[in-house]
């Protein structure tokens, strides 16, 4: 299945504060990162990539239209999607990942506007994050390829007259062409002589004048 690439704008990160901020041991543990598309209308979000920064867990809210009378509102498609098994190790700390539509909590239709929650709750890391952000909706079906009517809709063997209509020729007619085309190849064939044409010589002797010496 094709998909396109959907311009968005990725605000800056808002960092929540977990722990006593007026210590220096306290330390963001959550950020929240807010996608915006102001150049496309609502549309049915298809895949989701991004490079992976050390963060732990990840939660997706998305904002959808509905209609004209009804409250826009934010709806949580994807909940602490593990991206590290192991927040205190390396393991998926850099890796790539795809998210796709059947992986979400919810329809993902008319998507207008997404608020990924970003978690790492070991003090192990400095900074955390989400790189090379990308979002996808699906891309324009493939044109159905068209047959030729006799292809499509072939016509029973008892029905020649209906097969010349078609434009396909009668199977005896062909058949009668390639033994008249074999019949004229035998003649050919047999009428080609083996022999092979000396250069200097007549009847299979040669004349001394018109041989050269070196």
């Amino acid at each position: 299945m094709s998909r396109v690439l959907v311009p968005c704008h990725v605000k800056g990160t808002v960092a929540l504060q977990v722990g006593d901020v007026r210590t220096s041991q306290g330390r963001p543990g959550v950020l929240v990162i807010d996608v915006t598309f102001p150049s496309v209308a609502p549309f049915e979000l298809q895949e989701i990539t991004f490079k992976n920064y050390y963060t732990a867990f990840l939660s997706i809210r998305v904002r959808q239209y509905t209609s004209m009378h009804t409250p826009v509102k934010w709806v949580t498609c994807l909940r602490d999607y593990c991206l590290m098994p192991d927040p205190h190790s390396e393991e998926g700390a850099q890796e790539y990942v795809s998210l796709f539509k059947h992986q979400m909590l919810c329809d993902m239709s008319r998507v207008m506007e997404l608020r990924l929650i970003l978690r790492q709750p070991s003090p192990l890391w400095l900074s955390f994050t989400v790189e090379e952000l990308q979002i996808y909706q699906q891309g324009p079906k493939s044109p159905s390829m068209t047959f030729p009517k006799w292809l499509s809709h072939p016509v029973p063997c008892e029905q020649p007259a209906a097969r010349l209509e078609q434009g396909v020729p009668n199977p005896s007619s062909v058949s009668s062409e390639v033994q008249q085309m074999w019949a004229l190849t035998e003649m050919v064939r047999a009428s080609h002589t083996s022999t092979k044409i000396g250069r200097f010589d007549v009847d299979g002797c040669y004349d001394l004048n018109l041989l050269s010496y070196t």
